[in-house]
């Protein structure tokens, strides 16, 4: 599989998560969400071939979500995520 820049990912997992109204280090002491889920979160995001559309679809959300981008590989945690809250 071909990675993309980590940083890069990273700022987009974590973004997604906001615009979630997630805050993963919150998750993570609460026992939501291990250490390991969010690694393999942004490597998961790494491998996405849809940076742009996923960037597109950042800067269009005005309001908090529940729901991930479209094709998201996250989505499933994500959502998950979202619905505890």
């Amino acid at each position: 599989m071909d990675l993309g820049d980590p940083q890069l990912h990273f700022w987009l997992t974590r973004s997604v998560g906001r615009v979630m109204g997630l805050n993963f280090s919150e998750e993570m002491a609460k026992d939501r969400l291990s250490p390991k889920a969010y690694v393999d979160m942004v490597t998961e995001c790494r491998g996405c071939p849809k940076v742009t559309s996923c960037q597109s679809w950042l800067s269009e959300q005005s309001d908090l979500t529940r729901r991930a981008p479209p094709g998201c590989r996250n989505s499933k945690v994500l959502e998950g995520l979202a619905r505890t809250h």
